[in-house]
This record gives structure tokens, C-alpha cells and sequence, in this order.
């Protein structure tokens, strides 16, 4: 052989073999529970050897590109066995992971990963995750364990004092959350006017909160997103747990219909309360029940279905004179549908419901209102190598807003039957999100969300002189409702308005090491609907209204950026971040608007602008015995309407003088400082005890600068909006939870759980109202507290 040949040869030879070392194959499956077969999110599969892995997502799927060869995988999730298995990667595998629940004992020091804590390779910042353990352990009123409660505790969320409903995010407003159920929309997250929120922690599989640094697939809030997945069901074995506690019980049913193929789950709450009122001679009625349900049947490896639900309904009433009735309802038809292995999709047909009714006997009429969406959502996730993942879909949503339908309960209530003006609108959005591990060190996510808007026609739609339904009189500067010249009858099937907005996300992550990485992202968001409330903390009387030709759409942009460390290897973490959004077209209220029962509610809105900024640390313990987080957030959270007419080069306006003179004001929920610790500590496997103690700046509010006597009746004047603020809140709880020995030996296993709210009783200030001394004739402040100290006892219990 030549040695013309010889060198072609060789070159042949180093070619075929650089072409195998280029080859990739893909490993892809499923990971659940191993006692269960339910579906674990967040799950880590890692490749030690390259330094590389990947997550499951919602559905716990996974999948990883690598070069062909031999790999040992480490599958790994808190709270179980870490699974470690060779592959033999030379052509694409299909591998389902199942993982043992961890049982160690608790006098030992336990090292596990831990999902609540933010992987600082990830370009993904601004989010918290928690457990439904976690949850649990969190000391809460009453002592029934509570989502909105817990979330409370972590930087950059506060609510509007005790027993308020909501959370505000960030200095948002409480219907700038977007509150997904497996990813049904629920317009009202609390029970009891805020003592409780909706959602059962038993049925609860995965608790996530998006404060910044949104990802493209969501939309249609400007504040966050809240992911709240339930249970799938257990399709080994039939499962009970509950719990009975001081106000309220529940109890959750879960088990297969066909072993390891389809499964069922249950779930009720009640509170009960009210039933011993008759025995103080109380003739009130103040309780909620709720419902989840859940089936998930496998057709085969590549196809899933799931049928999930959720009802809930709050009474209210003061004998039979006053009822009021509310709550919500979802359901979600879904398909996961794998094309191969580097392709998921997943398809949801959702239905969601929020209702209110209101019956006044003593008035002789009754009281009907809500919102309505029909959701139709397509998501695709492409993993298209090791370094890049691209997650694109589509969405559409149409509305039906009733906001209010009178009808008479008696014949002789002389109340003429009437209904509001029926609003529709449709929402439709497109959107990509790419994941990209550039370097080793560099990790970048970014998308685009296209989102469009349409207000539909309805049965009347009030015309105005010179299109504008709010006139200034500058002689009195003061605001009012302009009377309609005339009303057109669109129709359903016309548009009034349209809305196109562009919504980019950028984040990106520079890690300098394992210990330390610095994140930043950039976030554009629209919002089309409109919590009609002028409370510091929403009622379920509030009404929701749609963008249109007088409502403009929110609009924010969110600057971010970060620094996290984990310390002595994770047994420690460190996160802070800095924020600033800015917000336009924030409505804003005339003085004396009537939001209730207002056909015309465009003569009382006006459309401003907000901001906030702020500093957020949280510093986490991970491992060991005693675990805990503290948190701190620095915040300003503001708003303001100037002028119609603004002079946008000096500032000022010519004419109007818009709300609060146009200045920038202190929105209700301004917190200046908020300051959270919660601690977990395992004395042995028999008792547990927690901790949580919160300070925060009282919240913005108005008290009267003066009075003046008109015909006999002292009257008070207020001066700028929300000037004067209530006094600080502060309070700390304490929970032990035991759990007998001798539980190992028996089928029952139970748990008895101990908790004082408010442990020193402080007496803060639900609001601060002013009236005469009857005795001096001289004005004082009365301060309303709502919780003292309260003591109580859950006994939760499953087999």
C-alpha cells in the first residue's frame, strides 16, 4: 500500500472516529414518587461526569442531550432517596425514574437538595418556591396551614393587615397577581373575607411565586404569577389523610381506579364555626366550604389526559335579613402529548367562574354578579440540545363580565328587575422563550409574548360630548360624572377597542464560581383587566371591568438585578435584589366614586401611573436540624394622576388638577420596611417546633387635618391621600407539632399540631376611626384590632 493511500486511509479513520465523538443521543422519561406514581416537578437529573443536567418540568418530564458513551445518572429531589444508575448512552432511551420517599432519623444531621432554594446557574430570579411541608409548619391563625399566609413570610410580599384578603407583590395591587390553579385563573384566593385563602394544603403538590423575571408563557398581570399544581392521585394504593381542627376540617381521598394507569383524587374543607353560635344566641352565619377533584389516566408512554377541579363557596349573613354568597369555580381538561423525545406539548381546555350574590331581605331584592373566561392554551417544550431549550405556544381567553343583576325576592318589594350592561372581551396571545447556557459560566433566558386585546360590543354603550366621560369643573376643582349624550347598541359581534402590545423578558445569570453568581433581568407585561376597588384591602363586592375605549391596558417594565451565594455548600444561602417597576395607565378614582351597582363606571376613572422600587435580602439556613430563612425587604410603593392636559415639559398641568393635586402618593399598600423570620427545628422524630415573627410599616392611611360645623353637625376634612400612616405591625407565633412514636407500629399515622397566634398579643391596628367623647365633647382615635393572642390545637391524621 502507498504511502498516498496509507494517509488517506488514516485521515478516513480520524474522521469516522471524530464523527462518532460527535454523535448525541438523548435520555428522556418521567420521574415520580415510587409509592405513588404521582409526578415529581423540579426534579434534578445530573451527569457528573460533564457537569451538566436538567429539571422535570410541571408534568415531571425530563429530557437531556449527550455525546454517545457510558454515564452515571443521579436523580435527586428533597425529601427522598437519591436514585444513581449507569447508562449506556448509544441511542435514545426512554427512562422512567422512580424515587423512595427518604426515611432517616432525625437526630442526625441530614443533608438533601433542596427545591425551595434558587439554583444559582439558573438565569431564573425573582421566584420562590415553596413546599407543602413547609407550609404546614408555618405558625398561622387558627392553626389551619394557609398558601397566602406562608407566602406572606417571604421578601417582597405583604397584605393589607390582618384578615385582608390577597397579597400585594412587589408595592403591587392585589388584582395584579395572576393566581393560576393548575392553570385555571381564581379571581378571589380567600375564604372568610381573607381569614383563610382557597386553597387545601393537602391537595397541594407544588407552590411557586413569580415576583420578577417572568417567563414569556405568562401573561395578563403586571405584579406576578402564583403556580399552584394539585395532586395527581395515587394509582398504587387508596389514601387517606385530613385533619380536624379549632374552625374547620377536611379531609382528602386519593387511590387508583386502574393500578398504574389511572388515578383519582378527592378533597373537601368546611368550617363549622357558626354551628355553635345559636348557643351565644347568635342568630349570624359566617362559614366556607370547598371541593378539589383530580383524574389523571395514562393512555400509553406517550400520551397522559387529566381532568381537574376546584369549587368553593363563602356564606355570609346576618340572621335572613342580609346574605351574602361567593366563590369560585375552575376545571381543566389537559393532554400531554410527547411527539419525541425532545418535543412535550401539553393542551388545556379551562373553564373558570368567580361568582357573587348578595340577598337583602329588608330591601326586598337580591343581588347577582361575576366573571367568566373560557381558556384555551397550547404549550410546547422543545429541548433542542443540552444548552438550549425552547418553550413556545399559544393562548386565547374570552370573558363575560356581568357586573350586577337585580332581581326582587318578594312580590311586594316594589324593586324593578334590572341588568347591568354585560361586558365581552378577548384575549389572545403568542409567545417564545428560549433557555441558553451560552458558556459554562453565562445562562441566559429570553422570550417575546404577542399579546392582542379585544373589547367586544354589548347591548348599550354610553356616548360622550367630546368623547370624555369625566369633566373637571375649575371653579370648584372637582371632578364629576358627565352625563351621557346618547347610547349605541354595537352589538356582540362589533369591537370597541382593540390592543396590540409587544411583551419582551430578558434574564441572564453570570455564575464566577459555585458559590457566587450575579443575575439581571428586564420584563414587559401588559394587563387588560381592572379590579374595580377603592379599599386598601378588595372585598368579594368588587367588580372586575375590561380595557376599552375609556380604560386604557396596564403596562409595566421591571429592572432587576441580583447576587447570590451559597455558603459552606449550600448549607447556607444569601440573596438579595434590587428592583424598579414603573406602571402606566394604573386607574385611579375620582373623589366620591361609586363603584357598586355603576352602569357607567367609566364617568369615575381616570387613568395614572405607579411605581415601585425597593431592596430584598433573604438569607436562608438549608440543612440540619434547625432550618429557617429571614427576610428583608426596603420598599417604596407610589401612584399618581395628574391632569388630563399634563405639560409634559414643566410637569404641570394647565387646567386640571388630576388626584392628590398630581402628586405622587403612597398607594395602600406602601411598606416602607418588612421584616420576616421563620425558624423549623427537630427536636427528635416526636416533636417539631416553628417560629415566625413579622414586622412591617404601618400601612398608608387618612385621618381628618380639620372640621368645620355645618347647620349644627361637626364634619371632618381630609388633606392629601394616604399622608398619615396606622401604627407599626408586629407579632410572633409559635407551633409544635408531635408526632407519637408509636405511629411506626400502627396503620394510623397521626400528628398533633399546637399553635399560638399573636403569643404576646399585640393590639395592631386594623384601621384608626375618630368620634366625640360624649363626656369631654373633644374628639379622640379609636383604634380596631382584630386577633388578640389565640391558642389552637389541629389533630391531621392519614393511612
Amino acid at each position: 500500500m502507498s504511502k498516498r493511500l496509507l494517509a488517506i486511509y488514516a485521515i478516513l479513520l480520524v474522521q469516522c472516529s471524530w464523527i462518532q465523538a460527535q454523535q448525541k443521543f438523548t435520555l428522556s422519561g418521567t420521574v415520580s414518587e415510587a409509592s405513588s406514581n404521582e409526578t415529581l416537578i423540579g426534579v434534578t437529573i445530573a451527569v457528573p461526569e460533564l457537569g451538566t443536567g436538567t429539571t422535570t418540568n410541571e408534568y415531571g418530564f425530563y429530557s437531556i442531550t449527550l455525546p454517545k458513551g457510558e454515564y452515571r445518572i443521579m436523580v435527586s429531589y428533597l425529601g427522598f432517596q437519591d436514585v444513581m444508575e449507569n447508562v449506556a448512552l448509544d441511542r435514545n432511551i426512554k427512562k422512567d425514574f422512580y424515587l423512595a420517599e427518604e426515611a432517616e432519623e432525625l437526630d442526625e444531621v441530614v443533608v438533601t437538595d433542596d427545591v425551595e432554594r434558587l439554583d444559582i446557574r439558573k438565569p431564573q430570579m425573582s421566584v420562590n418556591t415553596l413546599t407543602a411541608q413547609t407550609i404546614k409548619q408555618i405558625p398561622v391563625v387558627l392553626g389551619e396551614a394557609d398558601v397566602i399566609k406562608s407566602l406572606l413570610l417571604l421578601p417582597g410580599v405583604s397584605n393589607a393587615g390582618e384578615a385582608s384578603s390577597g397579597f400585594n407583590v412587589r408595592g403591587g395591587a392585589v388584582d395584579q397577581n395572576l393566581i393560576l390553579l393548575d392553570e385555571a385563573t381564581v379571581f378571589n384566593s380567600s375564604h372568610l373575607f381573607g381569614f383563610f385563602s382557597v386553597f387545601n394544603p393537602d391537595a397541594i403538590k407544588d407552590v411557586k411565586l413569580f415576583k420578577g423575571g417572568i417567563p414569556a408563557r405568562y401573561g395578563g398581570r403586571v405584579s406576578s404569577v402564583l403556580e399552584i399544581f394539585q395532586k395527581e392521585g395515587n394509582s398504587k394504593d387508596f389514601k387517606v389523610n385530613g385533619g380536624i381542627g379549632a374552625v374547620a376540617s377536611r379531609l382528602l381521598l386519593e387511590g387508583p381506579i386502574i393500578k398504574d394507569r389511572t388515578a383519582f383524587l378527592i378533597g373537601g374543607r368546611a368550617s363549622y364555626a357558626h354551628l355553635f353560635l345559636p348557643l351565644f344566641d347568635v342568630d349570624n352565619k359566617a362559614y366556607f366550604y370547598d371541593l378539589n377533584t383530580k383524574i389523571n389516566h395514562k393512555i400509553n408512554d406517550s400520551n397522559n389526559i387529566y381532568l381537574s377541579g376546584y369549587f368553593g363557596r363563602d356564606l355570609f349573613s346576618i340572621g335572613d335579613r342580609f346574605v351574602n354568597t361567593y366563590g369560585n369555580a375552575v376545571g381543566n381538561f389537559r393532554w400531554n402529548h410527547l411527539f419525541s423525545e425532545k418535543l412535550f406539548s401539553n393542551l388545556s381546555l379551562i373553564y373558570s367562574d368567580y361568582y357573587y350574590g348578595l340577598e337583602l331581605d329588608f330591601v326586598g331584592f337580591e343581588w347577582n354578579s361575576g366573571i367568566q373566561n373560557f381558556n384555551l392554551k397550547y404549550d410546547l417544550k422543545h429541548y433542542l440540545s443540552d444548552k438550549v431549550q425552547m418553550n413556545y405556544g399559544l393562548q386565547n381567553i374570552y370573558y363575560v363580565f356581568n357586573p350586577g343583576e337585580i332581581t326582587p325576592n318578594r312580590p311586594d318589594s316594589g324593586i324593578v328587575e334590572e341588568q347591568l350592561t354585560k361586558k365581552y372581551a378577548n384575549e389572545t396571545a403568542l409567545y417564545i422563550d428560549v433557555e441558553h447556557d451560552v458558556t459554562e459560566n453565562l445562562s441566559i433566558e429570553y422570550g417575546l409574548r404577542a399579546s392582542q386585546f379585544n373589547r367586544l360590543g354589548q347591548d348599550e354603550f354610553y356616548v360622550y360630548q367630546n368623547n370624555n366621560p369625566v369633566i373637571f369643573d375649575p371653579f370648584t376643582l372637582v371632578y364629576r360624572e358627565a352625563e351621557p349624550i346618547d347610547s349605541i347598541n354595537p352589538g356582540r359581534s362589533g369591537t370597541l377597542k382593540k390592543f396590540f402590545n409587544l411583551e419582551p423578558r430578558v434574564s441572564l445569570s453570570y455564575n464566577f464560581n459555585e458559590k457566587n453568581a450575579v443575575k439581571a433581568s428586564y420584563t414587559r407585561l401588559s394587563q387588560y383587566l381592572h379590579l374595580l376597588s377603592n379599599t386598601s384591602s378588595p372585598t368579594p363586592l368588587d367588580v372586575w371591568t375590561p380595557s376599552g375605549p375609556f380604560v386604557k391596558p396596564q403596562l409595566l417594565d421591571q429592572y432587576a438585578i441580583g447576587y447570590f451565594r451559597n455558603i459552606k455548600g449550600g448549607e447556607y444561602t444569601f440573596e438579595t435584589e434590587a428592583f424598579f417597576k414603573d406602571i402606566q395607565n394604573r386607574i385611579d378614582y375620582i373623589d366620591g366614586a361609586n363603584l357598586i351597582a355603576n352602569n357607567a363606571i367609566e364617568q369615575v376613572i381616570l387613568n395614572g401611573q405607579a411605581r415601585a422600587y425597593g431592596l430584598e435580602i433573604l438569607f436562608r439556613k438549608n440543612e440540619g436540624r434547625f432550618t429557617g430563612w429571614l427576610a428583608y425587604t426596603l420598599s417604596k410603593s407610589e401612584q399618581r394622576t395628574p391632569g388630563r392636559n399634563l405639560d409634559f415639559d414643566t410637569g404641570r398641568s394647565n387646567l386640571e388638577t388630576g388626584i392628590n393635586l398630581g402628586q405622587w402618593y403612597n398607594t395602600p399598600y406602601d411598606k416602607t420596611h418588612d421584616l420576616s423570620l421563620f425558624g423549623s427545628f427537630d427536636l427528635n422524630d416526636k416533636w417539631n417546633f416553628n417560629a415566625n415573627f413579622i414586622y412591617q410599616t404601618g400601612q398608608p392611611t387618612n385621618y381628618p387635618i380639620g372640621q368645620f360645623e355645618f347647620e349644627g353637625i361637626t364634619v371632618p376634612y381630609y388633606g392629601l391621600r394616604n399622608k398619615e400612616r396606622l401604627p407599626d405591625y408586629h407579632r410572633l407565633d409559635l407551633s409544635a407539632i408531635l408526632t407519637p412514636r408509636k405511629n411506626r407500629s400502627r396503620k394510623v399515622q397521626a400528628e398533633w399540631v399546637f399553635s399560638i397566634y399573636n403569643l404576646y398579643s399585640r393590639k395592631n391596628a386594623a384601621s384608626i376611626n375618630f368620634r366625640e367623647n360624649e363626656d369631654t365633647g373633644r374628639n379622640e382615635a379609636l383604634r380596631t384590632s382584630i386577633f388578640g393572642i389565640i391558642p389552637s390545637v389541629t389533630y391531621n391524621f392519614k393511612f
